[in-house]
């Protein structure tokens, strides 16, 4: 017999879902209804408030329903609703908010529980070639199923452009990509996923695939970029593609121009490799890249590199999921590429790291190899390096630093700002191509290591 007092409960007060894409799927999220009573009680009725026409569904004990009745709960149990919600399109550019309830009838009282979605419209890229165009900034862009920039096309990216990648997508680039962000509006790149509650509040590697230079790509510049949460093995047709954000194979245009510029970017939390190069030509200046499942940086098959005032780290912070750092060291530098046990592709390798910083959980952060076939010029000037073994003799060093804490502000929060004690500051050369750091603040003389000014 029900007593008056019989009441029952909700694992939360309200069911909230963060920005779901229109048209492009739905998210789910539970839900628990609590029996506190010591005996078993029947629920009379549970139900979506907008029936048919809500843009909710809902799983109600096991059972794909907008409506159930009679449902019995045992002594001191719950039961499990999953809701789930599809957003149609409208012509808002904007978030905007959809919402309902969910309503339970039990012992002749009436329980509630709102239901709240944020809609995004966005423009949607789906398994396409592109030809040139510059992206808008309205609304979002959603790649599904990759994307490709023909050969000679360029695709240009503006200040303030999100881009949102699903789990299985690439962009691959043939022709040119121009990513121009600026401090005040950078570009992001991430997973499409943005429930974050669904990853526990976290970031996680892994969630898209990567961004892919062919060979016949040149003239690439990404400015003022985030790019996070990729690193996924991807397949395209029979084909797969190395776990890494960003993929450069060896340059066959050799323009006047790198093949990839790289200024005041953040490539972080990858499931694979950071960048991983075959022989290509990279120029870097003001970036960090950090906590990758393998190196953050991997040079293979040679090719020529400069990178000045960046971080090269590997120490997870609160906001990310921590990424597997145990036998891959940040840096590996080889003029060769295996092809099996016995076989290589030798390249000609020139890289030269200026005021940089390499630091992790290793004792040797910095791997250096080279192999019969190809010259291999290495330099390292004016950097801070985690490294207990020392590095080949045909590696030339000037005035860099070794296993001295480098004393960032909150490393667990990502604040890799260098303290007033740190033995960063001041321990880099001055460097007449730019004059301030990854934020914009403008660098004293002479220059901290590292991407950020003290």
């Amino acid at each position: 017999m029900l007593d008056p007092n019989d009441y029952i409960s909700f694992s939360t007060d309200t069911l909230s879902f963060d920005t779901v894409f229109t048209s492009q799927g739905s998210f789910t999220l539970p839900l628990k209804i609590y029996n506190p009573q010591n005996k078993s009680i029947v629920i009379n009725s549970i139900k979506l408030n907008q029936g048919v026409a809500s843009p909710f569904k809902l799983n109600i004990n096991g059972i794909a329903s907008i409506e159930e009745h009679n449902v019995t709960l045992q002594a001191k149990d719950s039961m499990y609703i999953f809701a789930t919600v599809t957003i149609d399109p409208n012509n808002v550019n904007t978030p905007f908010l959809v919402e309902d309830k969910i309503v339970v009838n039990f012992n002749n009282r009436t329980f509630e529980l709102p239901l709240q979605a944020r809609g995004q419209n966005a423009y949607y890229i789906v398994d396409s070639t592109l030809q040139t165009q510059t992206w808008k900034t309205d609304k979002p862009y959603v790649i599904i199923h990759n994307a490709a920039v023909d050969e000679n096309q360029t695709l240009t990216i503006p200040a303030g452009c999100r881009v949102y990648m699903h789990a299985d997508s690439r962009l691959f680039v043939l022709g040119t990509l121009a990513v121009l962000g600026t401090k005040k509006d950078s570009v992001v790149f991430q997973g499409d996923r943005l429930d974050r509650a669904y990853f526990g509040g976290k970031d996680y590697p892994g969630e898209w695939g990567g961004i892919y230079f062919t060979s016949f790509s040149k003239n690439n510049i990404i400015q003022y970029a985030i790019i996070k949460n990729g690193g996924a093995s991807t397949k395209l047709g029979n084909g797969s593609f190395i776990a890494a954000t960003i993929q450069v194979n060896p340059d066959s245009v050799f323009s006047s121009t790198p093949q990839l510029t790289l200024k005041n970017t953040i490539i972080k939390n990858s499931f694979g490799y950071g960048i991983i190069s075959f022989g290509a030509e990279i120029y870097a200046e003001n970036c960090l890249l950090h906590d990758c499942s393998a190196s953050v940086l991997a040079i293979l098959q040679g090719g020529t590199y400069t990178f000045m005032n960046c971080n090269f780290l590997n120490i997870p912070g609160q906001t990310l999921a921590k990424t597997s750092h145990v036998d891959q060291p940040i840096v590996a530098l080889l003029n060769y590429y295996d092809i099996d046990n016995v076989n290589y592709v030798a390249g000609n390798l020139n890289a030269n790291f200026t005021n940089c910083l390499f630091w992790g959980t290793l004792a040797d952060e910095v791997f250096i190899n080279k192999k019969n076939g190809a010259s291999c010029t290495i330099q390292f000037s004016n950097c801070l390096l985690k490294q207990q073994v020392g590095l080949p003799s045909y590696v030339t060093l000037n005035g860099n630093l070794y296993n001295l804490d480098p004393l960032f502000t909150n490393p667990s929060t990502l604040n890799f700002v260098p303290k007033v004690n740190s033995p960063l500051i001041g321990a880099g050369v001055t460097l007449n191509q730019f004059t301030k750091d990854l934020v914009d603040k403008t660098r004293t003389t002479p220059y901290d290591i590292g991407c950020y000014n003290h």
